[in-house]
């Protein structure tokens, strides 16, 4: 065994080592997020059945409230509740978030925050050492994809909360499909530090496929967006109605943004990544030139990639259309990173082509 050999498989090991310290402290992210709902449950939330119903709206609000000044009386109304809907939609506030408003589950919430910090840091040392250890790009196969794009997805999380955006209720959603992510990366599709073929011998591998890689994470956190957007609306359809929803749903639902919030935070989301995902096809194109001689060839990978763009770009259709808005265009979005998780899982593991390398 040479020194260099030696060397690269200490850094795997470092890397393997890394990838496991850092789900150990996703797990304990997990559980603060656990802590901060629960304690965040004490609270009173329910300012989404107020805002629905008139009456009960203006009994939350209060009466006008009285001051002294000067030697007299001065009367304040009370301030009214800044909604973000958009036109057309119910006039429903975004909930106070997880913590529901309780300062311990605050607290909890910033512990999370920070735990989630530090696994991220951990994975991404975890990654980089991947990629010392074959001394390349570290995702030539669906185990060193894995890890990267779970790093990366929290990378968009905690820049989102970074910018000051009201996130921190997809940071519960978000450690527990990364756990997810990473078990079944670390069981199931490990693979040992390896070469990479002759055609992936290229420049383009770190344009390409690093830009696929941030695509399928923004996708991700707009999809977790829509599947709460169709659960909040149908919880503010029940209120508006007059039903009365459960308790469990109650009390987190009515924590979360309002329905028309959550659309258009998936709404930006995806519309902002769709050009760079426009660009990782057009790049894939001029790779698969330079490697195979031709720009396209319906392979499954390029053509599932494809039929990804054809339904990312119906749903921002939709969301232009009278009629399509709202539900429809959400379950479109679903359809479209559904069309991404096939290109990435079952392509690379049900179907063969030219871009099945290094096993899975």
């Amino acid at each position: 065994m040479t020194l260099a050999t030696a060397t690269n498989e200490h850094l795997a090991n470092i890397s393997n080592a890394l990838i496991y310290s850092a789900m150990a402290v996703y797990t304990l992210a997990f559980f603060a997020y656990i802590a901060e709902w629960l304690f965040g449950s004490r609270s009173k939330v329910a300012r989404t059945a107020n805002a629905l119903t008139t009456e009960a709206g203006r009994k939350a609000a209060g009466p006008a409230v009285t001051v002294n000044k000067a030697g007299g009386t001065a009367v304040l109304e009370r301030p009214k509740v800044v909604t973000r809907a958009v036109a057309g939609a119910r006039d429903v506030p975004d909930g106070p978030g997880a913590h529901g408003s309780d300062e311990q589950g605050d607290l909890y919430g910033r512990i999370a925050i920070s735990l989630t910090v530090l696994a991220f840091l951990v994975e991404l040392a975890g990654v980089i050492a991947r990629a010392a250890s074959v001394e390349r790009a570290p995702w030539g196969n669906m185990y060193e994809f894995n890890i990267t794009f779970s790093t990366v997805a929290v990378g968009v999380y905690l820049t989102l909360l970074a910018l000051k955006k009201n996130v921190r209720w997809l940071g519960l959603f978000l450690t527990t499909t990364v756990l997810l992510d990473l078990g079944l990366a670390v069981t199931v599709l490990y693979t040992a530090s390896d070469q990479l073929v002759p055609a992936l011998h290229s420049y383009w591998l770190y344009i390409h496929v690093s830009t696929a890689i941030v695509c399928g994470a923004v996708f991700y956190v707009g999809a977790v967006g829509t599947i709460l957007y169709l659960f909040k609306d149908s919880y503010e359809n029940k209120l508006a109605s007059g039903g009365k929803p459960g308790t469990f749903a109650t009390s987190v639902l009515e924590r979360l943004p309002s329905s028309a919030s959550l659309d258009k935070f998936s709404y930006r989301v995806n519309a902002a990544v769709f050009p760079l995902w426009t660009f990782t096809i057009i790049a894939g194109a001029i790779w698969a030139e330079s490697a195979w001689g031709r720009y396209w060839g319906w392979d499954p990978k390029e053509t599932w990639a494809f039929i990804t763009w054809v339904a990312y770009a119906c749903y921002l259709h939709a969301r232009s259309t009278a009629g399509w808005k709202g539900r429809k265009a959400a379950y479109i979005a679903l359809i479209a990173f559904g069309c991404w998780l096939f290109n990435y899982y079952g392509v690379n593991i049900f179907v063969g082509g030219k871009h099945s390398y290094a096993g899975v």
